[in-house]
């Protein structure tokens, strides 16, 4: 219980994840469970609710039927940087290898939406990933097509009942440790992820600051 304590993520950390990362694995629980692959978009917190998230997704009609969305309990899984950490970077005998990684769980049971809130979905889909672009393109700028193989996909609303955050990045290990962790993560030839290094940074520094460490 005091290693879950240890690396659980806080509601702040599960949000901006699942807002930064926006790809998600769902698990519906059917009598043979059934995976997919999709994108979401995260909805702004309800001052009321700070623990609880909302996402909007769509998956490709049949799919959707597969999972028999609507009718059964999900999971979605969102899952951030994570990669291999070698024992020869803590320069110390006393550890073995292991894998540092961030990934929440998002439960509840999806809401199935209509034809026009589905719509929506899409748009609002193509405007979270555009956003960054220097010219955004727009679904309306090809209405027609898009308005054609729409009613191909099912829009759903998760509104989360239960959330899971695990961020492990080496909050266990004495500070000389990680800083020597983070700087091979950064360089490392083999198993460089800088990804990794920035969310460790992130989880860290402040533990250090606040005299946290080990």
């Amino acid at each position: 219980m005091l290693e879950q304590e240890q690396y659980a993520a806080t509601p702040a950390q599960v949000r901006e994840l699942v807002a930064a990362r926006g790809w998600a694995t769902i698990v519906t629980g059917t009598p043979t469970p059934v995976v997919s692959h999709l994108p979401v978009v995260l909805l702004p917190a309800d001052p009321a609710r700070p623990d609880e998230l909302t996402v909007l997704a769509h998956l490709a009609r049949a799919d959707a039927e597969l999972h028999e969305l609507g009718r059964h309990d999900v999971v979605l899984v969102v899952e951030g940087p994570e990669g291999y950490i070698s024992p020869t970077w803590y320069a110390t005998d006393t550890f073995v290898p292991t894998w540092n990684f961030v990934v929440a769980h998002l439960h509840g049971r999806p809401e199935l939406l209509g034809p026009e809130e589905t719509w929506d979905v899409l748009v609002r889909t193509v405007e979270k990933f555009e956003a960054e672009r220097p010219v955004p393109w727009r679904l309306d700028t090809v209405t027609e097509f898009a308005r054609s193989i729409a009613p191909y996909t099912s829009g759903f609303r998760l509104t989360t009942t239960r959330v899971a955050g695990k961020a492990k990045l080496s909050q266990d290990k004495p500070a000389e440790v990680v800083e020597r962790v983070i700087a091979a993560l950064d360089v490392d030839p083999v198993h460089g992820n800088p990804a990794l290094a920035r969310a460790m940074r992130e989880i860290t520094t402040p533990l250090l600051v606040e005299g946290r460490h080990p």
